[in-house]
């Protein structure tokens, strides 16, 4: 091969060589800059996250840290004191300083929130209307240094007590009793208990909230109504009926033998007197079952009163059957809206499965404007409720004489209906209109004596 051919193949190897060099190095350079690129990406990213975070956190702190009077001192600052700078009044730079100066003062205020340790604790879960309950309040501070006074707001229903924490020192202890009034029946939610950092002027606040809801039922009043006036009832737990069966406890009389009557029923003694098989008879005996129906419709009673006190003589009669050991069934009616109350007849039966759940179902029951009338839950008390012997109906005094009167139609014929009518302005009184006792109550006790004197 010549010189000249090999310097050709030498020159093209040596191009070939740096061709791939560059390319190879343009690869490089490329990647790099996409490299760098992504690096720069994921870090605005992040820090875009970050900036993000901590705005949101920041917009947080300051909505639930500064009170309304706070945002009026911030916008004093943020307004006043530049427009005092620009055009030099005096007056602006001076109000906007002493703004600035507020929110300086009041941030030392706000340490040491989450240095506390609340504890609350209601003795007891239930109580009777017209009482109070005093709650335990242990507040501790766990941190190492002196925490300065501060709040503890206890919510208690719909209102608020506030109590105040002095200076504690590292490791020491205030305790405080927190009175829950419970005059009126219902539940209460106690809780949760919220300490509060807060300047004296209210310029900036800190909540924590520390302990959890405590409930709180309050029972209606009750009245001990004696075993006596189970009286009152016609066909008690054992007693006979008008009923004649052929196979019970108490005997009625003997009758001559029919076709299909049992053989271990055969008077033998008859028998052999009268030369004809003769066999026993019965009277019926059952169960006593006690149905109470109370009304819940707002235009069936004439004030609040009214219905309060229908409650508890629903929930004296219930503790009272229940302590007896009968088969009892308490109904009142469902909220149906007025859309649908002519095509939709809805009732719930109360609890009975101890006083106590019966008295809290009790508790939480209100009159409504949307309930049905009370005949309407007689009506459907007697097909979801069997074997009813006695059923109170308890009413306020809106119920006219002839609407009383109807009650005893809306159940079979055998149960025996007492309209309870709760009136404050009547004497108590017991008659009797068309089948349905009416017993008229002024006041809780006049049922126990009512009860008594009927039973007697």
């Amino acid at each position: 091969m010549s010189s000249h051919t090999e310097s050709r193949l030498t020159r093209r190897e040596t191009q070939t060589r740096s061709a791939t060099h560059t390319r190879y190095a343009s690869t490089r350079t490329s990647q790099s800059t996409t490299l760098t690129l992504v690096g720069a990406v994921v870090l605005w990213m992040r820090v875009s996250r970050a900036v993000r975070n901590g705005v949101k956190a920041s917009v947080e702190w300051i909505g639930e840290t500064v009170r309304p009077a706070g945002w009026v001192v911030v916008a004093a600052a943020i307004v006043l004191l530049p427009l005092g700078l620009v055009f030099g009044w005096t007056e602006l730079i001076v109000a906007g300083c002493v703004a600035v100066a507020l929110i300086l003062i009041s941030l030392p205020f706000l340490a040491g929130g989450r240095a506390y340790s609340v504890d609350f604790v209601l003795p007891v879960d239930r109580v009777v209307a017209g009482s109070e309950v005093l709650g335990a309040l242990t507040v501790t501070n766990v941190s190492t240094r002196v925490q300065l006074p501060g709040r503890v707001d206890v919510p208690i229903g719909k209102g608020l007590a506030d109590i105040y924490v002095p200076l504690l020192r590292a490791g020491h202890v205030h305790e405080e009793h927190v009175r829950v009034p419970a005059h009126r029946r219902g539940v209460i939610d106690v809780g949760p208990v919220t300490t509060v950092r807060s300047d004296p002027l209210g310029v900036l606040g800190r909540e924590v909230a520390w302990a959890d809801v405590n409930r709180l039922f309050v029972h209606p009043v009750t009245v001990s109504i004696p075993s006596t006036s189970a009286g009152f009832v016609r066909d008690l737990e054992g007693n006979p009926t008008r009923d004649i069966v052929d196979s019970d406890i108490s005997f009625h009389a003997i009758r001559e033998y029919a076709p299909g009557d049992g053989q271990r029923h055969i008077h033998w003694k008859s028998t052999a007197k009268t030369g004809r098989l003769m066999v026993r008879q019965f009277e019926e005996s059952r169960r006593s079952r006690l149905a109470i129906v109370l009304s819940l419709n707002a235009a069936e009673y004439a004030s609040d009163d009214e219905f309060e006190m229908a409650v508890s003589a629903t929930g004296s009669l219930g503790v009272r059957a229940i302590r007896d050991g009968r088969d009892l069934a308490v109904v009142a009616s469902e909220e149906v809206p007025d859309i649908v109350r002519s095509s939709i007849r809805s009732v719930h039966s109360l609890s009975v499965v101890s006083t106590r759940t019966l008295l809290d179902d009790l508790t939480a029951i209100e009159v409504s404007p949307h309930a049905m009338n009370v005949e309407d839950v007689c009506v459907l008390a007697a097909q979801v409720v069997p074997d009813i012997s006695i059923a109170f109906v308890v009413c306020g005094s809106a119920m006219t004489v002839r609407r009383l009167q109807a009650l005893t139609l809306k159940f079979a014929g055998s149960v025996q209906v007492v309209a309870v009518l709760c009136n404050p302005n009547e004497q108590p009184s017991f008659r009797d209109l068309a089948g349905t006792s009416v017993l008229t109550i002024g006041v809780l006790d006049d049922l126990r004596s009512l009860l008594s004197r009927r039973a007697s």
